[in-house]
């Protein structure tokens, strides 16, 4: 490894160090200001970025790699399976109105009939690594849109295959013999061939996920030794990535059929928390990286082409995108985000406009130009969802298209206000109104409110972390407010807002776990409820009782259970940056919970026996 690759990598990331805090201080996402950094340090600017920048790029693409891991990781089998239709038919309706409309409108930018098809299929792509790193940053995975921009996403990584394969008959150099190959092993076999070779990757992925690899990391957690487990986790992904490259399919796609594979083994979350540092690392130099890719020398060439490119390649993409989505029946404001968030080209329209150009369908000067074009769309989303999130949206969705009886604009003032109504929220405002307790009920999904709406609940659609919908919901006269929502990081910026703003309120919130109950300690959260803990609780409270243990003794041991595990995370907190600390006081706490329960097991139950009673309990144990 040279010393200049070194000094190279400590300029992207001493730079994205300065400028991404900048960037979220002002409310921007994280990857703009990656992007900004590559601009800065490029070549227009300070010129910092050398000749190993094209290297430390192709070294960052693995966390695009990486990203796709995880995300088959969050993804259930069965879930995949339920999604193919819309993968289908959003991907293939996307990718094939897209490419004909930009097709056409190349046609009168370039020489041939062969670079106008190349290209209007580069820029059908979109950035998988924008996309899904801004719809994670902002909440929306789990809405309409996240889903259906993850359908898109995912065709498009599957169709880059036959793209790849169907280039090389477009090119002038492959029919004079002498084209570029890909570099796999597969390049001198028949189709035939080709298509049993490729078919016997993704086999060999499904079966070596199921029974090999699992014991594989079964055998490698034992030894007890975290960096090892650590290491076998990246040797796991980097090994499908290069059986994939091999056979010539893309290694984004082999990786997400890995952690699709592996998601319901005991080492998910293992898995997740070793690989998330690495990825979010090389993703961020991957954006910086665009940002020093792109030529200002060629922009100011020809700004009158490269401008009208990028708008065209802006509009068509988001005009097919939004008619799109109204045929599948997308709320406005989801259709939005879904429209705005694809409406780019992505990092594999570098890829492919690499290999057409060796293939001889496109020139340097006409490559050069092209890329300019895909690496200003890339910078521009960010900016394009700023723009909706704080122009377009608060008139559009469910806002404009109120229920017959009520509208959005929020009409009572309630001593208890509920933030997010999903599984968590719901849950605990149908036990509030079944006690005549009413509350006011905030969600952000679009699509989510309607239906609730339908069954008969008064919910509110609007961003709860907008300190204006809280005052207009009554925060300032409300005794509690509950965070409820699906997303720790919105969660949390939720709970920043009410603190700042409304510091009167009580707030109880949800934790996603642990380690999310944690962080909401930091911010100063007291009543933390993690959804493991109660339910694992209830779940074994029943266990005892089928077992034959007296139902009382058994709510009375989950009560307890429940209160000295609350009791002991705030001493595993203070440790929680150590990990040897962390594992030692964690085995002290398990021993002292369980000698605690063994002896309440031992007590004779009086008449005046307050188990039943969480907060008595809870405050008791907080006296001593």
């Amino acid at each position: 490894m040279s010393t200049e690759f070194l000094i190279q990598a400590l300029v992207y990331i001493g730079a994205s160090m300065v400028l991404v805090p900048i960037a979220k201080k002002i409310g921007l996402s994280s990857i703009v200001g990656y992007l900004i950094a590559g601009i800065i340090i490029g070549p227009f600017v300070l010129q910092l970025a050398g000749d190993n920048g094209e290297d430390i790029m192709h070294a960052s693409e693995f966390g695009v790699v990486l990203m796709l891991f995880l995300i088959g990781l969050e993804l259930d089998p069965q879930k995949f399976w339920e999604m193919r239709k819309a993968i289908v038919g959003l991907g293939t309706a996307q990718m094939l109105v897209t490419g004909f409309i930009l097709y056409i409108a190349l046609l009168f930018f370039v020489p041939t009939w062969q670079s106008a098809v190349t290209i209007a299929l580069a820029f059908a792509m979109s950035s998988t690594a924008i996309v899904l790193q801004t719809l994670k940053e902002k909440g929306f995975s789990k809405m309409v849109s996240g889903q259906a921009s993850f359908a898109v996403l995912l065709f498009q990584d599957i169709a880059i295959i036959p793209i790849l394969a169907i280039l090389p008959f477009l090119g002038i150099k492959m029919v004079l013999g002498e084209g570029d190959h890909s570099g796999s092993f597969m390049d001198d076999q028949s189709g035939g061939m080709q298509v049993l070779m490729i078919l016997a990757a993704v086999g060999v992925i499904l079966v070596t996920g199921r029974y090999m690899i699992v014991p594989f990391l079964r055998y490698i957690s034992k030894t007890g030794l975290r960096e090892l487990f650590t290491a076998s986790s990246i040797f796991l992904v980097v090994g499908v990535a290069a059986l994939m490259q091999a056979v010539g399919l893309s290694p984004a796609l082999g990786t997400f059929l890995a952690g699709v594979v592996l998601a319901n083994s005991e080492f998910r979350h293992e898995l997740e928390s070793d690989i998330e540092p690495f990825k979010g690392m090389l993703l961020g130099l991957f954006f910086v990286s665009v940002g020093v890719t792109i030529d200002f020398n060629q922009v100011f060439n020809a700004p009158d082409i490269i401008s009208m490119l990028v708008a065209i390649v802006l509009v068509v993409k988001f005009a097919v995108l939004f008619g799109i989505g109204k045929v599948f029946k997308m709320e406005s404001d989801q259709n939005f985000i879904f429209s705005f968030g694809l409406s780019q080209a992505g990092e594999f329209a570098f890829v492919l406009l690499g290999f057409a150009t060796q293939l001889g369908i496109l020139d340097n000067q006409l490559s050069s130009t092209m890329m300019a074009v895909v690496a200003l769309t890339m910078v521009s989303t960010p900016f394009l969802l700023l723009i909706n999130e704080r122009i377009i949206d608060p008139y559009f969705g469910i806002k404009k298209v109120p229920t017959e009886d009520e509208s959005d604009e929020i009409n009572e003032k309630n001593k208890v206000i509920i933030a997010g109504f999903g599984h968590f929220g719901s849950t605990v405002g149908r036990l509030l109104r079944v006690n005549k307790v009413e509350a006011t009920i905030l969600d952000h999904d679009s699509d989510r409110v309607a239906l609730l709406r339908k069954m008969g609940f008064k919910v509110y659609y609007g961003d709860a972390t907008r300190h204006d919908l809280l005052h207009a919901a009554g925060a300032s006269e409300a005794h509690v407010l509950i965070a409820a929502i699906d997303s720790p990081e919105i969660n949390h910026r939720l709970i920043e807002t009410v603190k700042k703003h409304f510091p009167n309120i009580k707030v109880f919130s949800r934790a996603r776990n642990r380690y999310d109950a944690y962080e909401l300690m930091d911010l100063g959260i007291s009543n933390i409820y993690r959804e493991t803990l109660y339910t694992a609780a209830h779940l074994g409270a029943d266990v005892l009782s089928s077992l034959g243990f007296r139902k009382y003794t058994a709510i009375r041991q989950s009560l307890k259970f429940i209160n000295y595990d609350e009791k002991s995370l705030e001493n595993l907190a203070k440790k929680r940056n150590n990990l040897t600390e962390y594992i030692l006081t964690v085995k002290e706490e398990i021993e002292w919970q369980e000698q605690l329960l063994q002896n309440d097991l031992a007590e004779a139950f009086s008449d005046d026996d307050h188990a039943w009673d969480g907060q008595y309990m809870r405050d008791e144990i907080g006296k001593g």
